[in-house]
């Protein structure tokens, strides 16, 4: 995999992290994770409530790599882990029930990755 460009401390650990957690728990998802975060930020995932709602169902994990954005409704809870979270969307997402996460507690709640969803 080619090195991160990025400069900021906090993704470049997530990425570093991420990486580590591939070869401990032989889990490709985290791998594939962490290319997805390599990206420059302007070809990062922002994805829509909208299309989390449509694609899931009840007390499904959601992985984003980029930024989720309040624009949809979530009438059922589901766990979602992202890099970042619009308000309204955090609002949204925890109104119904629903969790939002970051990696770090992803990766501890299911360190194989199994369920999980990537969403871009």
């Amino acid at each position: 995999m080619k090195k991160s460009r990025s400069t900021n401390p906090v993704l470049t650990g997530i990425i570093e992290e991420l990486i580590r957690m591939t070869y401990k728990e032989d889990a490709p998802i985290w791998r594939d994770i962490a290319v997805r975060l390599s990206r420059p930020s302007r070809i990062r995932a922002k994805v829509n409530l909208s299309r989390i709602s449509r694609h899931t169902k009840e007390n499904d994990i959601v992985a984003v790599p980029g930024k989720v954005l309040g624009s949809g409704v979530i009438d059922h809870p589901l766990t979602v882990a992202a890099l970042s979270f619009s308000k309204t969307a955090r609002e949204k997402i925890i109104s119904p029930g629903g969790k939002c996460i970051t990696f770090s507690d992803l990766m501890e709640t299911v360190p194989k990755g199994t369920n999980v969803k990537i969403m871009e």
